[in-house]
């Protein structure tokens, strides 16, 4: 059998609420490089390396984390295609929309088999994965609907489980789909040998999926179809059509198709999968340190056991202290009892609720044209780094209530400041007064710094009219 061209499709939302302060509304867990130099999103990739057959690659993205996603992509030196959701709809209607630009890109050739892949997932055993999906391929190309069950390795409570039925060729018939079970209920399946832990994986062709869609779940196909015919192109991405989208019913692949197929096949995974879900799940992720501490970043330790413990910058020094989570970021820091781990959530839902804005950034933002640090902030003044990538620039833009100072501290910037053009280099420093339409450009081949001063009555990231921009914003 000819191997088939394989699609991955990279589910890229989720927000990654128990990993705050780390992870944030604008910067979620997939983008955060929390075992390696990679992240989570980008190893999602990398670890397709050497599988046969595989195509360009489609992630299914969130408007607002577009440019964070091509950028770690373009990082790594990978292509892929980047559909954006106008709306969170769950994984049903977010494949669907993959599949069905995978279909039109396919034209009249064979279809070719979607690997879904959630974009925030830790898999330690390449190998054992690549081997699970190459099990997987043949069901999936005879039209079998493949999900991968992870072989469990305690009695899990945070998990939903899938039971096998009889066995074939390198997996087992699905019989069922089980809800999050209490700790006996967990114990028992572990004792059986017949459960496996609920991955969110999937292999399955891109007709064959659609089809399913049709017979179980129609609104979701009629209203994706529509939203994928009337979709554009903007950039490097395919932005679908907002109206028809929003109008899709919301549901997973499991409720929507997988719990009621009788094509389904679970094929086994044993690969040291971790969804990384909250800080306490780091503390099984690689060779714990000294006392069994997982740490990263300026930590020291004495007379410390058991914790979790990760710094972003500045020293982080702990004593006497066991079974804690630690997270020091410049702008927060979180202080929990590990066995509380999955109430960060709670946490943070009080936060939003009180309108804390270190919910929904990190102390650096990220942009297209690359990314703004605070420094300092006072009464009618706050301090910014401002890095701008080569060749980038920012939206030509005036502000009604703040003035500007920029300092050039590294690179080259050339300025428009109302009717001038100005080129300025290292320790040069222009001033934009209140109301004068500004644009700040890198013409050169290094990243250029700046320091910006604001000063005026209202310093937020509103008071910004744009009046031309490069990214459509």
């Amino acid at each position: 059998m000819n191997t088939p061209v394989i699609r991955p499709v990279v589910l890229c939302g989720g927000a990654g609420t128990r990993l705050w302060p780390l992870s944030r509304t604008h910067y979620p867990k997939q983008f955060l490089r929390l075992v390696d130099d990679f992240s989570l999103l980008q190893n999602t990739l990398r670890r397709l390396d050497g599988l046969e057959g595989m195509g360009v690659a489609i992630a299914v993205a969130n408007e607002h984390h577009r440019f964070l996603v091509a950028e770690q992509f373009l990082e790594i030196g990978l292509k892929v295609e980047i559909v954006l959701e106008p709306a969170a709809r769950n994984t049903a209607p977010a494949v669907a929309a993959a599949a069905m630009q995978a279909l039109r890109e396919a034209g009249e050739k064979t279809s070719p088999l979607l690997l879904v892949l959630p974009s925030d997932h830790l898999i330690a055993d390449v190998t054992a994965f690549r081997n699970a999906v190459a099990d997987a391929i043949p069901h999936a190309q005879a039209g079998a609907l493949v999900t991968f069950g992870v072989v469990p390795d305690r009695p899990e409570t945070g998990y939903g489980y899938i039971r096998r039925g009889d066995p074939l060729a390198g997996g087992h018939v699905l019989d069922r789909f089980v809800e999050k079970p209490d700790f006996a209920t967990a114990q028992s399946y572990l004792q059986s040998g017949d459960y496996f832990w609920n991955s969110g994986m999937f292999l399955f062709r891109a007709d064959v999926y659609l089809d399913s869609l049709e017979h179980f779940a129609p609104d979701i196909r009629t209203c994706v179809a529509a939203a994928v015919a009337s979709s554009r192109r903007d950039l490097d991405f395919l932005r679908l059509d907002p109206v028809a989208f929003a109008a899709s019913p919301a549901n997973s692949i499991d409720y929507a198709v997988m719990e009621k197929t009788d094509r389904g096949v679970v094929v086994p995974l044993d690969a040291g999968w971790n969804d990384i879900g909250a800080w306490d799940a780091l503390a099984t992720v690689g060779q714990p340190g000294t006392n069994n501490n997982t740490q990263r970043g300026d930590v020291h330790c004495v007379d410390t056991r058991d914790c979790v413990l990760f710094s972003e910058g500045r020293l982080l020094a702990t004593v006497g202290v066991k079974e804690l989570i630690v997270i020091a970021t410049p702008d927060a820091v979180l202080v929990a009892d590990r066995t509380k781990a999955q109430e960060v959530k709670t946490l943070v839902d009080e936060l939003k609720r009180a309108s804390r804005s270190e919910t929904e950034f990190l102390h650096i933002v990220h942009r297209p044209w690359g990314s703004y640090e605070g420094v300092a902030h006072g009464p009618r003044y706050q301090v910014k780094r401002i890095l701008v990538k080569p060749g980038a620039s920012l939206s030509l833009q005036k502000h009604h209530h703040r003035a500007e100072h920029w300092v050039v501290v590294k690179g080259t910037a050339m300025v428009v400041r109302g009717d001038e053009t100005l080129l300025l280099s290292e320790n040069q420093s222009t001033y934009i007064p209140l109301g004068v339409v500004h644009r700040l450009e890198n013409p050169g081949k290094i990243d250029l710094e700046i320091v910006e001063v604001q000063s005026g009555s209202y310093l937020g990231e509103d008071d910004i009219i744009r009046l031309e921009d490069s990214y459509g914003r």
